[in-house]
């Protein structure tokens, strides 16, 4: 890890130089030698870092010491890198100039300029010679770091590293993937599966006392988890069991969210519930009767007199219930009253190799595999029947296509390490190890361990955090989110993450890290990383927690009070807190205030609360002025509170790449001087009701990459909101969802943003306001209107997804065919439009169509195909309709009557091959689908609510025409 520190402070210094040379910069007197001397110290250091942390993974412990010293010395290297930074940014911003600076202003700050010439960071205010001091200050840091630096470089000589191999070899390629490569199947545990299956599904006599509990155990990695989910998803155990419960314990016992979490899936509405006798008494009125089956993965503690409050409650349910728990001790599992105890033991020498060789040579010739195989078995015994050894392993090799390549592995000395979890750190380490070194990946990775375990981390945000930290510093333009996607499947496809959650497209949004894998990230960190749980029972485990914690979570429950006496807090680097007691609250804007005053080298800020809203509760109502000083800070989330506005100090954040304001419902403005932030990517201001209006500053923000929220007018003060031309500059959006398109006074206002000039649009939502039925004078006026607005606004050919909320135009623009690129189409509420456009054509794979009031009837028009081109059609050749369509959602279509295709008589003519979920709601009218439509053999899903005359032709006369379909509801 220390080596993509150093890698990257020489990339800083070596910007820091170029921009000295580009802006006719100079240093003060001496430092420019100081800042050549730092270089020089990185680049020896540099050379040997492959070998010192090697050494220190064999638990050198003087290795580890100066490595520790390295990376502090690091951290405020790139603190006072950053100051300088900003400080530039700063006088970029005022060379600018603003709208009402007058002349006299201008001469003053160009005179001070040339004064204070002699070093390149400067202000964004000359109006004192404080500024001048700060800058000297600046110099005088570096040279104080120099000092250290000399002494860490001194040192390393009496190691007698060995020097980088790879120092002076071109850069390798970063990995590149394409998709994330899904688990494997199961090799071995036939035995196991029968014994659990059996025993969950096997009859329990009335007369048996107690609760009936089964227990898997065994060492960490061996499949105790896979086991349970394999019998929690079966579809025997489904059927036998009422209700199917799962709760994920782990090593720290907490009463309340295991308490919460049973009575989740028992009556979401108690789970509010914040004491835990309440919990209780609740779920055992919940349960009573019921025949259910709780799995309690992960228990460490199985202290009887912890768990008999649970258990007697449970013990109102059904005889025939069922609880199972995995632990690696057995003697929790006979502590916890299991009499049914099945061991996990380690996979057999086959099963190991056939599970490791599933994976490593996927997608291998059988001339490679057969030349592979005999040093591949050698691997796989080293894994020692662990599977999860086996794929990191397996996923390690995956990429190696040489014989020699595989021996370096079979004979590193990685094997030979110390041991945590029974052999897994050896296959870890030679695959953490082999990540890129000329990456960050190995510090991506090590800073998940900031999450608790067993928590599920967004992709989104975990990609975000990592860019706050400059581990995403691009390359030739290279996108920094685009770089992070590829560093996250990087981590995927060796097995460092798993349990992945997709959405509908595929796309992972969310993980998991096995409990080993988390152990090892921490190991890796160096203790830089730290989840605390805060209740008012343990406030005191926080009083300090190290120096050398540099990013920290804080889970507040119970109302404990935050720690604010903690001194490492200016340390940090990261800070989430998720303060989520709905009714005790930790954190307010007066400690807010005094704990902005201690966190100056903030990267990464989020602020969770769950905001209940009453009067007289103590929350977050406004965000202190004094957020102004943290100038490091990239990443700011502050979604779900309840603040009216931001502080316009706020617009000091001159680094500030992502601003989180979603769900922010009582958020009525943004800081007017928005438009200083220069460098920010993401305004996430989706959700936000109140929000009216933007300031005028967004047009200045040319970084956007995503715009959540684009409001047209509709501000007091008309000259101080956004039109819809501010948003011409933003070249590099990729996102965007416009609103209130009713305030555009003249179409001209979108013929001159030249919407289709940005080529890197990829999402867009154009939302025109209240509709208007198009029959009275003011809704033909706005018909009018809409309909040349929503032409004027033509996209870029390539934008993917693209919704129309609101229009009140009665006909659909022409360009709308010719969006070869589009993925998602979403028509929302237009209301005036009597015909659907002819879509057929187009590459969509998912169309959502909603409040269409006007549409009777869905005929051949829709389908995109003219009659002249089926008759034209050669035997050899067929023509197809929404070729790619997956997903159809067709609903509220009140006066929706017909839905009929002439053109299916003709030969040669596909509609819909690959649709996979049809769901028909509120449409009243409709009397029959298409035969087509039903009858494609992809289609998975159906479902048809609120549609009388529908849901009783396909539950009778008609059912034949479904019956196939594998998941309906009618």
């Amino acid at each position: 890890m220390a080596h993509a520190i150093v890698s990257s402070l020489l990339d800083q210094l070596k910007s820091i130089a170029q921009d000295q040379v580009k802006e006719k910069w100079r240093l003060v007197t001496g430092v420019e030698q100081e800042v050549g001397k730092l270089t020089t110290n990185l680049q020896a250091i540099q050379a040997v870092l492959e070998d010192a942390e090697q050494r220190q993974m064999k638990q050198d412990k003087a290795v580890t010491f100066w490595l520790d010293q390295l990376r502090d010395a690091s951290y405020d290297m790139e603190d006072v890198l950053e100051e300088w930074i900003t400080e530039t940014r700063k006088l970029q911003l005022d060379e600018g100039g603003d709208d009402d600076d007058d002349d006299n202003d201008n001469a003053f700050v160009t005179l001070l300029t040339k004064v204070c010439s002699f070093f390149p960071s400067t202000s964004n205010c000359f109006g004192s010679f404080k500024q001048l001091s700060l800058r000297h200050d600046i110099a005088v840091k570096i040279r104080e770091i120099n000092k250290t630096l000399d002494d860490i470089t001194s040192q390393k000589d009496r190691f007698k590293f060995a020097e980088n191999v790879s120092n002076n070899v071109k850069k390798p390629e970063r990995v590149r993937t394409t998709s994330l490569v899904d688990e494997g199947e199961i090799c071995g545990r036939i035995d196991e599966k029968n014994e659990l299956l059996s025993k969950l599904l096997g009859e329990s006599s009335e007369q048996q006392k107690g609760l009936r509990i089964i227990s898997l155990f065994g060492l960490g990695g061996i499949g105790k988890t896979t086991l349970a989910q394999l019998a929690f998803n079966n579809e025997g155990v489904k059927r036998k069991f009422d209700i199917v419960i799962w709760v994920c314990v782990s090593d720290a016992f907490e009463e309340i969210r295991i308490a919460k979490a049973i009575l989740e899936v028992l009556d979401k509405s108690a789970s509010s519930l914040g004491e835990f006798q309440s919990l209780m008494q609740q779920t055992q009125e919940s349960i009573r009767g019921k025949k259910f089956f709780l799995v309690l993965d992960d228990v460490w503690d199985g202290d009887f007199k912890k768990w008999d409050p649970f258990f007697s409650c449970l013990k109102n349910g059904h005889h025939e219930s069922k609880i199972l728990i995995t632990t690696r001790d057995r003697s929790v599992a006979l502590q916890m009253g299991s009499i049914d105890i099945i061991s996990v033991k380690e996979l057999g020498e086959e099963e190991c190799w056939s599970l490791f060789k599933q994976v490593a040579f996927l997608g291998r010739s059988f001339e490679d595999c057969e030349k592979l195989e005999p040093i591949g078995r050698k691997i796989a015994c080293k894994c020692k029947g662990l599977p999860l050894a086996a794929k990191v392993i397996g996923n390690l090799l995956r990429s190696k296509r040489t014989v020699s390549e595989w021996q370096r592995i079979l004979d590193s000395e990685m094997w030979k390490v110390e041991e945590i979890g029974k052999g897994l750190l050896p296959p870890l380490l030679l695959s953490y190890n082999d990540l890129p070194s000329s990456s960050m990946v190995k510090r991506c990775f090590s800073y998940c361990s900031v999450f608790p375990k067993d928590y599920n981390i967004r992709k989104e945000e975990l990609i975000t955090l990592w860019m706050a930290q400059c581990y995403l510093n691009s390359e030739e333009d290279e996108e920094m989110e685009i770089i992070g996607e590829e560093y996250f499947n990087i981590l995927a496809t060796r097995s460092f993450f798993q349990e992945f959650v997709k959405d509908y497209d595929d796309n992972v949004m969310s993980c998991k890290m096995h409990d080993i894998v988390h152990d090892f990230a921490q190991l890796v960190s160096r203790e830089e990383c730290l989840w605390v749980e805060i209740n008012s029972r343990k406030e005191s485990v926080i009083n300090s927690f190290g120096e050398k914690v540099r990013h920290l979570g804080l889970n507040f429950e119970g109302g404990a009070s935050f720690p604010m006496s903690t001194p490492e807090f200016n340390r940090l680097r990261t800070l989430l807190i998720y303060d989520l007691s709905p009714y005790s609250p930790s954190l307010n804007g007066s400690i807010l205030v005094e704990l902005f005053s201690k966190v100056a080298c903030l990267r990464a800020l989020v602020i969770r609360q769950w905001f209940i809203p009453l009067d007289d509760q103590n929350f977050i109502r406004e965000i202190p002025e004094n957020i102004g000083k943290l100038i490091h800070l990239k990443y700011l989330n502050l979604s779900e509170l309840c603040i009216e506005r931001l502080p316009e100090t706020l617009c000091e954040l001159y680094n500030l790449q992502k601003l989180a304001v979603r769900w922010c419902t009582n958020l009525r403005e943004l800081p007017a001087g928005i438009g200083k932030l220069m460098n920010m990517r993401s305004l996430m201001n989706g959700q936000t009701e109140k929000l009216k209006y933007l300031p005028i500053g967004i047009s200045r923000l040319t970084s956007l990459r995503t715009l959540e929220k684009f409001v047209v007018g509709g501000g007091v003060d008309g000259g101080s909101t956004c039109r819809l031309e501010s948003l011409k500059n933003l070249q590099l959006l990729r996102e965007c969802r416009v609103e209130g398109l009713s305030n555009v006074s003249h179409v001209h206002e979108a013929e001159r943003l030249q919407l289709y000039n940005k080529k890197n649009l990829l999402l867009l939502h154009l939302e025109f306001g209240r509709v208007v039925d198009g029959e009275g004078e003011e809704g033909r006026r706005k018909n009018e209107k809409d309909k040349q607005l929503l032409e004027a606004l033509q996209p870029p050919l390539n934008v993917e997804e693209l919704w129309i909320l609101f229009y009140g135009g009665n006909i659909f623009p022409k360009w709308l065919t010719l969006l070869t690129n589009l993925r998602e189409l979403k028509l929302f509420s237009c209301v005036n439009c009597e015909h659907l456009p002819p879509l057929g054509k187009l590459l969509l794979e998912k169309l959502t169509l909603y409040n269409l009031i006007s549409v009777k009837r869905v005929g051949d028009e829709f389908l995109g195909i003219e009659e002249s081109s089926v008759d034209d059609t050669s035997s050899s050749s067929s023509v197809i309709a929404f070729p790619k369509l997956k997903s159809l959602k067709i609903e509220d279509l009140d006066e929706l009557e017909e839905w009929n295709y002439r053109v299916t008589r003709k030969e040669n003519i596909s509609i819909v091959p690959r649709l996979s979920s049809l769901e028909i709601d509120c449409c009243p009218k409709l009397n029959v689908l298409p035969d087509h439509l039903l009858q494609t053999t992809t289609l998975q899903e159906l479902s048809i609510r609120g549609c009388p005359i529908l849901e009783e032709r396909y539950r009778g006369e008609d059912y034949h025409m479904i019956s196939h379909i594998p998941h309906t509801k009618l």
